[in-house]
């Protein structure tokens, strides 16, 4: 058992402090991907005005022996500013900073797959390739146990929770409602948001977004989320089975479309970018969670709206396919398709680089 001290701080009190003017100085958070390839950290800096773009942004440090990514003899790690955010927690003009980690030598951090992504992204730009990410996550409460479930024992089987209303079916509204709302205001695409299959399972959907954004708006949303839920409370966990046993794990389905998918015509290439995927299989698993598919083992099953981790499929409307294509799409005869095997905690930077990689340079 333990206790969020935030939860039981007075958040007006805090709002007092929250509207004193500033002057012309602003805040800017700068955020990372720790060593953990999942973990997100945060520091401010005051800036002495406004910056226009991540030009204005200097370049700063941390101690990485404290965040899995340095050693202590020789620790300071490097912030790379690479893309600006309005802030929603304190409005005005103050930042979010999305940003890469570089290590002494001036060499990307193990866990900075951003600078691959964007060398990716980069070659393959004449396709123009779009992504929109389903990003599924269980709100936990203080206790660990998942937010709303009876404390000594379990709510009633699958069924009544997906999309669902009522205080008996859906907990943890307020959190999602307010996360919608902060990364609308900061300017990241969420496209819409429901309660899952699982109760105290959420899912919201970032896209469609072109090349690099996917990544960084996807991991800027994910820290927005986590912020939120610390005003509540509760815990945001990402783990892809957070619950043994008869309940959904939980996924970030990656729907994806190069500029010949979205013609007319376009399912032959569709078609082609599964077949590509197939010959890939594995290489696509480990790349798709921070374990090198060792997370989604949990999870892939083939069961609970799964396919096998060890078995590469594709169908129409199917969900228990690796690859589903849209009932839509089959019938229209060009769109996207979805990739249904990412896990929940998967790096977005990975996941859109190695589809690219497959799809686009038949690397």
């Amino acid at each position: 058992m333990f206790a969020i001290p935030n939860a039981h701080t007075d958040k007006l009190v805090l709002n007092k402090y929250l509207q004193l003017p500033q002057g012309d100085r602003v805040q800017a958070t700068y955020i990372w991907i720790d060593g953990t390839g999942e973990g997100l950290r945060s520091k401010t800096k005051t800036l002495d005005g406004v910056p226009k773009s991540v030009d204005d942004l200097p370049i700063w440090n941390y101690d990485g022996s404290s965040t899995y990514q340095a050693e202590g003899r020789n620790s300071d790690t490097y912030l790379h500013p690479i893309k600006m955010y309005p802030d929603p927690f304190r409005g005005g003009n103050n930042k979010l900073v999305m940003c890469e980690t570089y290590k002494y030598n001036k060499e990307p951090t193990e866990t900075n797959h951003r600078k691959f992504c964007l060398e990716v992204m980069t070659k393959a730009k004449e396709s123009k390739p779009w992504f929109g990410i389903e990003q599924e996550y269980t709100l936990l409460s203080e206790d660990g146990h998942p937010f709303g479930w009876p404390k000594n024992g379990f709510p009633g089987p699958q069924g009544p929770y997906y999309c669902g209303v009522g205080a008996g079916r859906v907990y943890g509204r307020d959190i999602v409602d307010a996360h919608y709302r902060a990364c609308l205001y900061s300017g990241i695409r969420v496209s819409g948001t429901n309660a899952e299959v699982m109760p105290a399972q959420w899912e919201y959907q970032v896209g469609p977004t072109e090349g690099i954004d996917m990544g960084d708006d996807l991991w800027v949303s994910r820290y927005i989320l986590q912020r939120v839920a610390e005003d509540f409370g509760v815990v945001v966990s990402f783990d892809p089975k957070p619950m043994a046993g008869d309940w959904n794990g939980a996924g970030a389905h990656t729907n994806f479309s190069t500029l010949p998918m979205r013609k007319p015509g376009g399912m032959d290439a569709i078609e082609a970018a599964i077949d590509k995927m197939s010959k890939h299989h594995i290489r696509h698993i480990k790349a798709y969670d921070p374990r090198e598919g060792k997370d989604n083992e949990r999870r892939l099953t083939g069961a609970h709206e799964t396919s096998s981790i060890h078995d590469f499929s594709a169908g129409v409307a199917n969900r228990g396919c690796s690859i589903r294509i849209p009932r839509e799409v089959a019938e229209k005869g060009y769109g996207y398709l979805e990739d249904r095997r990412p896990s929940s905690n998967c790096d977005p930077y990975r996941v859109t680089a190695v589809i690219v990689q497959t799809v686009c340079l038949d690397e």
